[in-house]
């Protein structure tokens, strides 16, 4: 058997991905990271990523060994709370102002954890923590975007890059 490092990335779960946890058998449609990907921090040190939009069209099957959890610490723009502050101060009572909740996240470079856990969640929404007010702009955002997972693969399977015997 051979170990090999699988990216799934947070939307690709929440999109069409199915949850599953460590010692589950899964078949997903794997992509080498190859090149100029493979020293991509984005892969997290991975060997393939699951594409559920394409990709080959046979699945590498696999038993989960482990599983965790990818966190990646950002760099926040546009935040209405802090430049807002004082002129909101003056608003009479009762009044209603719509902010707009953009903002852009900048990775910030070699911010990133790994955190073990059991299972992949559906959703990584509630995995985010961002500074709270008062803060500066820009100001921290710490969110999950996927997981790193460790899968057990037969010597002889035709995972990316490989072919089968």
């Amino acid at each position: 058997m051979a170990l090999m490092r699988v990216f799934y990335e947070d939307w690709q779960m929440e999109c069409c991905g199915k949850p599953f946890s460590v010692g589950q058998e899964v078949g997903w449609r794997l992509v080498a990271v190859e090149g100029e990907e493979a020293g991509n921090d984005h892969w997290h040190g991975a060997e393939a990523w699951v594409e559920n939009h394409g990709g080959p069209k046979h699945k590498t099957v696999g038993r989960v060994r482990s599983i965790d959890l990818v966190h990646q610490e950002y760099a926040a723009h546009h935040d209405p709370r802090a430049a807002e502050r004082a002129a909101l101060a003056d608003l009479e009572p009762g009044t209603v102002v719509f902010r707009s909740t953009g903002r852009s996240l900048e990775p910030v470079p070699g911010a990133r954890t790994l955190e073990p856990v059991d299972s992949c969640p559906r959703w990584f929404g509630g995995f985010e923590d961002e500074e709270q007010p008062p803060r500066r702009v820009p100001y921290r955002v710490r969110r999950a975007v996927g997981v790193l997972v460790t899968l057990e693969i037969p010597d002889d399977a035709g995972g990316p890059g490989r072919h089968a015997a």
